[in-house]
């Protein structure tokens, strides 16, 4: 893609934002402005319609997603919060293509699990971990645009489910290993493409375009058209946002562009050559950009050693 194109395309995105009420991006607000205390009932809202339970949020606690390096701008923000039954919550935002996306959600639940239980401690005060990760980009292959996943344990011959028993406060009593084991959920924004008629749809409908409905009564959306109105920031915040947006639509031309000269000048030498060469030029790209050697690693496969030679 040339230049120019690139820079309409630009343009074009931001026109279409000025021509409805515009909202906060959720991947920007849940970094700057969903810690506050003060909009816990956004975040509180998206989490009841996600998990499908009421949520209450006791606390926000320290995440990846404070950090402000560059590749930040690109890759994932991140909330870890402690709910009301004393459970972890991570809601992780990724935008743009990563290979082992799964494996580094797999570690993110078992890092938050060990984190929370001390040295010598009982195994009953392990935390239940639900993971949401929220990802604009292709995830594998699939028609659907939200998957969840849960531990069961079934029964080879007879089809039942196993019950634990487990101690609670003074009494043992039984439960399903899906009430102790982690809980993930994968929602694919950009497979989105219906007339929100649910909570749940509405709230997808939000995470890709910022679209709110006036007459909205979903629990987070009430709170979020009040407390996520772009009118609402300073002129030095809509500046870091719009910025961040740019920078968004920018990564994902690169990627993009990178890929598909790599698999037209692979054509001749097979879909696996051009595929790699689309992978070095968007690395390349964004070694330009100023983007580090881990961000690069994790959204085009190539390690350290082969990054740098570029």
């Amino acid at each position: 893609m040339k230049k120019e194109e690139s820079d309409l395309k630009i343009m074009e995105e931001m026109e279409r934002r000025e021509l409805q009420d515009r909202y906060i991006r959720f991947d920007w607000a849940i970094k700057r402005l969903l810690r506050q205390k003060a909009n816990f009932g956004v975040l509180e809202g998206f989490l009841t319609v996600m998990i499908g339970e009421e949520v209450k949020i006791l606390e926000i606690l320290e995440s990846e997603g404070n950090q402000t390096a560059f590749d930040d701008k690109f890759n994932r923000v991140d909330v870890k919060a402690l709910n009301s039954k004393g459970e972890i919550i991570i809601v992780e935002v990724q935008n743009t293509r990563e290979l082992y996306y799964l494996e580094r959600i797999l570690y993110g639940v078992a890092k938050a699990i060990t984190e929370h239980i001390s040295l010598g401690e009982s195994y009953q005060k392990v935390k239940k971990v639900y993971s949401i990760s929220i990802l604009y980009f292709d995830l594998g292959v699939g028609t659907d645009y939200f998957y969840h996943g849960q531990n069961h344990f079934i029964g080879v011959h007879t089809g039942d489910q196993l019950r634990i028993n487990t101690r609670d406060r003074d009494a043992v009593i039984p439960r399903l290993p899906a009430e102790i084991f982690p809980e993930y959920i994968l929602i694919r924004v950009n497979e989105f493409d219906k007339v929100a008629s649910t909570p749940l749809d509405e709230w997808i409908e939000y995470l890709k375009d910022g679209t709110i409905r006036p007459d909205t009564t979903v629990p987070g959306l009430r709170e979020a058209r009040e407390k996520l109105k772009y009118d609402s920031m300073t002129r030095g915040e809509r500046y870091a946002y719009e910025e961040h947006l740019t920078n968004v639509v920018i990564l994902e031309d690169a990627i993009e562009n990178a890929k598909w000269e790599g698999l037209t000048e692979g054509k001749a030498e097979g879909l696996a050559e051009g595929e790699t060469k689309a992978m070095r030029q968007a690395a390349t790209n964004m070694k330009q950009m100023g983007m580090d050697a881990v961000a690069i690693s994790n959204c085009t496969g190539l390690t350290a050693d082969e990054i740098e030679k570029l």
